[in-house]
This record gives C-alpha cells, sequence and structure tokens, in this order.
C-alpha cells in the first residue's frame, strides 16, 4: 500500500483521528491516550500499531513510559493531495457564485448564444 492510502486508511477511523487530535497537543504516554477513549488499552494500541506503521505517529521508550508524539510528513502529503481539489471546488463554486449574481436580462441572453 501506498503511504497516501495508508494515510487515509488509518484516518478513517474515529478512534484514531482523537488520538491524532490528542497527539496535536502535545506528546503523551499511553496511558493518558487510553483515559478519554472509552475502549480497552490493547484496542488503542492496535490503533497506535495501524497509525505508526502508517507512518502518522512515532513511539519511542522512556524509562517505563511508552511516548508518542506526531510524525507530520505523511499528514502534510494527504493535505496536499486534498488542497488540490480544494482549489477546484473553490474555483466551481466561485464560477456558480458569479453566474448567480448576473443579472436576469444577461442570463437570457448567455442561454440564447449557446447551441
Amino acid at each position: 500500500m501506498d503511504s497516501l492510502s495508508a494515510t487515509f486508511a488509518a484516518l478513517a477511523d474515529p478512534t484514531r483521528r482523537a488520538i491524532l487530535a490528542r497527539l496535536a497537543q502535545g506528546e503523551t504516554h499511553v496511558g493518558e491516550l487510553v483515559k478519554p477513549l472509552s475502549i480497552s488499552g490493547p484496542a488503542v494500541s492496535r490503533h497506535l500499531r495501524v497509525l505508526e506503521r502508517a507512518q502518522l505517529i512515532e513511539r519511542s521508550v522512556d524509562a517505563q513510559w511508552r511516548v508518542c508524539r506526531l510524525r507530520g510528513p505523511n499528514l502534510h502529503a494527504a493535505r496536499d493531495w486534498l488542497d488540490q481539489y480544494r482549489m477546484f471546488w473553490e474555483a466551481s463554486l466561485d464560477q456558480l457564485t458569479d453566474l448567480l449574481e448576473e443579472p436576469p436580462s444577461t442570463q437570457v441572453h448567455r442561454k440564447k448564444r449557446k447551441p
């Protein structure tokens, strides 16, 4: 699986998105990630493995703590990919706005010119 596909597959799950949202506030240990979630520690560990394989987080050991932190490059790649489509839709919506804001008489003339 390519990295972009792995990123979007990892982001498809709301629990993993919640974990990323928490890590966006700063690194923390796994025990802190488990507290607000209504799932078991082993389930959180499985989600963390998916996020780590997608290279969205990294985990390290600090004494007895398992520390997690965000990794940015694959999130940036996903954002860049989505930005292409955002620009397309913004331009399309701008054109629609322009069309809808035209005076009605101009819109009628435009229709007559089309074959």
